[in-house]
């Protein structure tokens, strides 16, 4: 797994005087590293979900108590329907009865779901508590975890309620990506593959050699895939904390996958699976927008990951009413994030929705 250790980690620098390491280390670290961070023992806050929680809690549970800590375990329902106002409510009202101070740090073990409701959960209360994120899963580690974006999901779409709120350390345990359900985990492989288009053309040649090993979960691949796809995002996060600039570049896909999720239902796919098809949907729209994009190479790449089941009532009609109220949309247009090339992402509101429906129809034909 990736060769870092807490003396030499991947670093994100938000801002002249805030940085924090992401590290690859075992779950039975986080005591120590805890108090090399700044925490003294005391009450620790665990938020995991219901799958997670019955794999790794206890270990982490226990090890805190040995060395001094009082953890109080929050245990969610798992998947994304956990991302509302209502479990939200409920993980205050566990830690406000628990009387915590603004020195009780916040653990986040889990997939993107706990990561973001912990983590926001974090930033509000009392003004703002340590957060720590522990993420299990693939898209956890390389990309959800990094970069401080928390929040809950609303009725009118994805994510509309949040903060950016960075965490103390992430801390990716490589050993949990072992018991992680093979849907979960080609989920990630669409936001490793996102990194790659967006950022290092040099990365995507690795993924299309490699990819087998990956899918097959060979160690030393997924050891260099985590730690290359890790350090991107962590650059560019590093260069735009607030999503003003560079940082949008990051939802390449996502204006297609978000609105996906809202209509299907959320749930009914997973983000990866939603990313995936947005990907595709974006590389082709990109490809009628630039011919310098090699479109046949990314697509290539994309399409040895399994293409989830859409709908067929879905209507594209849908997609685009879901879009208009989306939270990157700037003055009431849709934002789409496209390529010129491999590796050189752009933020445009200049497309159409004729054209954005014919690269929508364009990957099912694709495929």
């Amino acid at each position: 797994m990736p060769n870092q250790t807490s003396d030499h980690p991947l670093v994100v620098n938000v801002t002249d005087h805030q940085s924090y390491p992401v590290l690859f280390e075992p779950l039975q670290n986080v005591p120590e590293l805890l108090l090399k961070s700044g925490h003294q023992p005391g009450r620790v806050l665990v938020v995991t979900d219901e799958n997670v929680g019955a794999l790794y809690a206890e270990e982490l549970i226990g090890r805190l108590s040995e060395l001094n800590w009082r953890p109080r375990l929050v245990t969610l329902p798992p998947g994304e329907s956990t991302k509302s106002m209502t479990r939200l409510s409920e993980l205050y009202d566990s830690a406000l009865t628990w009387n915590i101070d603004r020195q009780t740090p916040v653990l986040a073990l889990g997939g993107g779901v706990i990561g973001d409701i912990a983590g926001f959960a974090a930033s509000t209360l009392l003004r703002g508590l340590p957060l720590v994120q522990l993420p299990t899963t693939l898209l956890a580690q390389v990309d959800s975890s990094i970069g401080g974006k928390t929040g809950i999901n609303h009725e009118s779409g994805k994510n509309l309620i949040g903060s950016f709120y960075q965490p103390a350390f992430v801390c990716s345990d490589p050993i949990t990506l072992k018991t992680l359900p093979e849907k979960e985990w080609t989920s990630g492989l669409s936001e490793v593959v996102k990194h790659a288009l967006i950022a290092d053309p040099d990365f995507l040649d690795w993924l299309d050699e490699n990819l087998h090993l990956v899918l097959a979960r060979d160690e030393p691949a997924v050891a260099t895939m985590i730690a290359r796809a890790a350090r991107i995002k962590a650059t560019i996060v590093s260069l735009d904390e607030r999503d003003t600039g560079v940082r949008a570049t990051l939802n390449f896909g996502h204006t297609f996958a978000h609105a996906l999720e809202k209509v299907c239902g959320y749930g009914r796919l997973t983000h990866g699976e939603a990313v995936l098809v947005g990907l595709k949907a974006a590389v082709l729209l990109s490809g009628k927008n630039s011919t310098k994009l090699d479109v046949e190479r990314s697509m290539n790449v994309l399409s040895r990951l399994p293409m989830p089941s859409i709908p067929e009532s879905l209507a594209f009609g849908d997609l685009i009413d879901a879009m208009r109220t989306d939270k990157k949309r700037a003055f009431g247009n849709i934002r789409f994030v496209l390529l010129r090339e491999i590796g050189e992402a752009y933020i445009t509101s200049k497309i159409d929705e004729d054209e954005a429906e014919m690269a929508w129809k364009s990957v099912f034909a694709f495929d």
